[in-house]
Order: structure tokens, then sequence, then C-alpha cells
């Protein structure tokens, strides 16, 4: 049986499912919304993702997504520039500075090791944090990967490419569920996590 709605509204609907977590219903949900907004409401939320195509792009240092480069955390004066949080997304920065715990630098890996998807480790920036620990100034690297397999996996392969560097690295506490991802935690927990967090040996 065909669709009761027109070829731009099934287009619509068919790229609103390519979003992570949104299925066929709900993107046909969100597409008859879009179609009842006002001509400013739809245009402003065009204009909104033009905006963000054309203005947000990865920091050349760390790989925060921001409208800076260097981004508003490298370039803070304020912040503490010899503590390195490793993350494997821009959005679990986001869910750590919700913590109001840690106030050091971030390093985004973009993404994380999964050969079963893919990405292998050349996907990842671990060779540009190798180089900023190398270049000095950096006393401790924060893993801050997410608590399951692939995220310790990730964890394990960065600890070992920094093997060779006199730096000190630690592992967010297990006050996170296993299994669970940074983005979605409770402030409070990330904020214990990363007091508690515990230093790496080999």
């Amino acid at each position: 049986m065909g669709k009761a709605y027109s070829e731009s509204v099934a287009r619509l609907t068919e790229l609103l499912a390519g979003f992570p977590g949104v299925g066929e219903k709900t993107a046909e949900r969100l597409a008859y919304h879009i179609v009842r907004l006002s001509d400013e409401d739809a245009l402003a939320l065009a204009g909104a993702i033009e905006q963000v195509k054309a203005n947000v792009h990865q920091c050349s240092v760390c790989s925060l997504l921001s409208e800076s480069d260097p981004c508003h955390v490298c370039s803070d004066p304020q912040r503490d520039h010899s503590i390195v949080c490793v993350v494997e997304d821009s959005r679990d920065a986001t869910a750590i500075e919700h913590s109001g715990t840690y106030r050091g630098l971030y390093h985004v890996l973009c993404g994380r090791l999964a050969p079963l998807d893919g990405i292998e480790p050349e996907d990842l920036t671990v060779d540009r944090l190798v180089r900023r620990v190398h270049e000095g100034g950096i006393r401790e690297v924060i893993l801050a990967t997410n608590p399951d397999m692939e995220g310790d996996a990730t964890a394990m392969f960065v600890r070992e490419a920094l093997d060779s560097h006199p730096v000190k690295i630690t592992r967010l506490a297990r006050g996170l569920p296993s299994g669970s991802h940074l983005e979605y935690a409770d402030a409070a927990i990330l904020s214990d996590a990363l007091e508690e967090r515990r230093e790496l040996k080999q």
C-alpha cells in the first residue's frame, strides 16, 4: 500500500529517518510537524541548519566542535592546560562540562575502536593526542571513553600509544554503569567519576 503523503513529505521523512534513534514512525511525525510549521518557523529551522553547517567545525587542537579555532575551551586561560580529558565525541565533553567539576582541556577521538563497524586506529585522532603530549606541558591524561567493551579497548589503545611519554594516565571511576554512555549520564555521577578517577597501570 502506498503512502498517503506527497513526494516532498516522503523525501523529508526519509531524511529524518536517517537520524540516530529516529525510526520511520517518529520521522513521519516530525515531517508532519515541520509541514504544519509557520513559514517563519520553518525558515528559521532551515536557517539554523545552514548556519551550523557553515560555522561549526572541529577545533584544530582538540577536535571539539566549535565556531572558533582554537575552540573556547583551548583558548580559555582560566582552564588547567596541564590536564587533558580524552572523550569519544563532542557530546561527551558537553556532558562532562555539565557536571561542573572539570576545568581542564579536552581531546576528542572522533569515535572509538570498532573493527566490526570499520573503525580502525587510523580513523581516530590518537596521533594528534600523542603530538600534544609530546609537545610538553601536559601532566595528566584522563581517559573518559564510554564504560563498555569498545570504550575500554579504545582506552587501552590510547594508553599504549602514550606509554613512552612521562605523563600520568587515569581512567574515570566505575561509578558509571557498565555499558552506559557519557552523554546520558547524570551530572552528579559524572562529577563523582571524575573526582574518583584512577591511574591506569601497565
